[in-house]
């Protein structure tokens, strides 16, 4: 089994580096320019747009990196040798996060705007916890870079 993982450890990184980087380009998309661009519309616009984004975002695409991204940060731990594994522990740690966040903030805050509920209540609050995700999905894609290169 230890074999087997050396001649698989390159492309679990690879894989699992390129997932957080998707995750983190999703989120940093949204913190510099969806949010501020719709932050500048009327209220029926933003709560319309936000409500259709956010059913279109549950595909198999979507969730294949985001589902998958914590994943293979999991393998990647697996995979490590010893001298990377604490950069893809901490990976696996920001990528968890960056889906805690999400579930536990993101989605709730998207289902009570679906609800009817106020962009007031909304916008703010989910700005703050996007930037979060951005920052611990970045972080995340920047350890397991780093245990990819001391691998």
């Amino acid at each position: 089994m230890t074999e087997l993982l050396a001649q698989l450890r390159s492309p679990i990184l690879l894989a699992a580096t390129l997932a957080a980087g998707l995750q983190a380009g999703t989120y940093y998309t949204w913190a510099c320019g969806v949010m501020p661009g719709l932050a500048k519309v009327d209220d029926r616009t933003f709560v319309s747009t936000m409500t259709h984004v956010n059913v279109a975002i549950v595909n198999p695409v979507f969730m294949l990196s985001f589902l998958g991204a914590p994943a293979l940060a999991a393998a990647a731990v697996v995979a490590s040798p010893s001298g990377a594994r604490g950069w893809a522990i901490a990976g696996l740690a920001l990528a968890i996060g960056t889906v805690a966040i999400t579930a536990a903030g993101n989605v709730p805050l998207n289902n009570a705007l679906a609800d009817g509920g106020s962009r007031g209540a909304f916008e703010s609050a989910w700005v703050a916890l996007n930037i979060a995700r951005t920052l611990t999905s970045t972080a995340a894609l920047g350890c397991l870079a780093w245990a990819a290169l001391r691998s």
